[in-house]
Parts: C-alpha cells; structure tokens; sequence
C-alpha cells in the first residue's frame, strides 16, 4: 500500500452551509468544465472510500470557498467532522486579507489547534498581461503582515503570470511561509504556455520560504494523462527540490479528472525512479512537517 499524506482535500454539505460556487444558480463554470456532479455532500466516509487502499497517515483539508462573510465558521464545521472522524489532520483556513475584519479574523483562526495557515484566491487578471493582482494591495498587504505573529503560513492559488507578485511578497516577508498550491496552475499545455509557467516558478522558487503543492493538475474537459503530467511534476520537482515539494488529490474537485487511484498511481508512477527517502518526503514527511501533522 502507498503510504501517504494527502495534502490538499475538501470536505463540504451543500445541502446544510452555503458554498457560492456550488450552490449559487448560474456560477462562472470551473476550470476542469461542468462541475454540477460536485454540488453534493462530501464528507470524511466518502474520502475514506475514496482512499481505500492506500496507507493514509494522514490529511490536510483546505477552505472549500465557504460562506466568504463567516471564514471562522468554516472551521468550526471542521472542527466537528475531525472530532466524529479523526479527519483531517490539519486545515488552512479561508481569510480575505484585505477585508476591514481580517485581522480579527485571523486572530480566530489562529485560536483553532489544528488550522496551519489561510488561503485566499487574490484577485487575477483572466490571463498574462493586464493590471497588478491583489498581492499588490495595500490593504492585502496590511493583512498579509500578520500571519506570522500568529503562526500562520499563507496558501497562495494563482495563475503563473501572478507569480512574479508573489516574489516581492516572498522576500519581504521572509519568515512567513508559502506554499503554493496546484503546482502554479500550468492550465496551459502548449509548448509556450509550459515555458511560460516554467519560468514563472522558476522565479519563486529562488525564495526559500516557499514551498510548492503539486496537485490538481488536471485539465479542462477532464482528464488527468499521465504522459502530460509527468513533465509538470518533474519540471517543479526540478525548480523547488525534493524537499520543499508535495503531493496532494484536490478530491473531490479532481474527481471530475480522475480517480484518487489513478492519481497517486500516477505520481508514485513518475517519481519511481526516485530513491526511497525521496519518495517518503515527497508523499509523506514534507508534509508532515510543515503542517506539524
């Protein structure tokens, strides 16, 4: 059995709390298409089934874009699934820095023993090119300042041509972690669009407080091939080194992709070669470290 921890999932009820982008009618499509099949319960006994098999060590859930005017409830929510199911093992948390109330906000996250940092989507530009994003705002900034007094690192998900932002996030915040999720969103698969997002992570992956999840890597229309991914995984696993990269399944979102077999699968499959200490820290111990698991 694969032993892992996962270190990227969701869990949510879309029939009990409010997810605008599940629940709300007319929502901008996802990324991987059609995601009406998500517009369901999500709870730890279907991940459970969903990683029958696999040596699970542990877990690291990840805001599920909940009710963005109640963050901290969000974790409350989590706080009971973890106490019926002994699942996740840590979380991120959702918190809109920019926001009058993100200080007070993250001052409760930080309150909860398992929440390791925060996530926000900042704003993007559709795609490269185009005004400054929100790694750029002053009040993002402001917010951004106070995560490390509270012992939170900041998860950042954002297209590659935003990355160069967080550049000068990175370096003037230097004991304040990132970790990057969804290998830098290489959405783009043509030749160009790959040496794009290379050289985009080859940029922040000069800053040693960032760290890099290599996950949902799906692509539009749903499909996770192991031959196009194979250069994604190898290309960040080259930038960042072994030791600051990690594995995770995005489930269920990547679900519309892929089974979380076919998925793991597919990751031991092209880091095969790899030796064994690698292949531990890169399933297991790089995330056990830096979500304290």
């Amino acid at each position: 059995m694969l032993r892992l921890i996962d270190a990227h999932h969701h869990f949510w009820n879309p029939e009990v709390h409010y997810y605008p982008w599940l629940n709300d009618a007319g929502h901008p499509p996802h990324r991987y298409g059609d995601h009406s099949s998500l517009r369901r319960p999500y709870l730890p006994e279907d991940y459970r089934r969903d990683t029958e098999g696999f040596d699970l060590v542990g877990s690291v859930y990840v805001e599920a874009e909940w009710d963005p005017r109640d963050p901290v409830g969000e974790m409350g929510y989590i706080a009971s699934l973890r106490s019926r199911s002994g699942l996740p093992s840590a979380a991120i948390g959702q918190a809109w820095l920019h926001q009058p109330d993100a200080a007070a906000a993250l001052d409760q996250l930080s309150r909860f023993d398992f929440v390791r940092g925060v996530r926000q989507k900042p704003r993007a530009n559709p795609a490269p090119g185009g005004a400054p994003g929100g790694m750029t705002d002053a009040a993002w900034l402001d917010g951004y300042s106070r995560l490390r007094a509270l012992g939170l690192h900041y998860e950042l998900q954002t297209p590659w041509w935003h990355l160069h932002e967080a550049v000068r996030v990175a370096r003037d915040f230097p004991e304040t972690r990132i970790v990057i999720n969804h290998a830098g969103m290489p959405s783009d698969r043509s030749e160009a669009g790959l040496q794009a997002w290379r050289a985009a992570l080859a940029g922040i992956a000069d800053c040693p407080n960032v760290a890099i999840k290599i996950s949902g890597i799906g692509e539009a229309g749903g499909h996770w091939r192991l031959d196009a991914n194979r250069r994604v995984v190898l290309d960040v696993i080259e930038l960042f080194g072994v030791d600051r990269c990690m594995f995770g399944s995005n489930f269920p979102v990547d679900r519309l992709c892929a089974s979380f077999r076919t998925i793991f699968e597919g990751f031991a499959a092209i880091v095969g070669d790899f030796s064994a200490q690698e292949r531990s820290k890169l399933f297991v111990e790089n995330a056990r470290r830096i979500y304290a698991i």
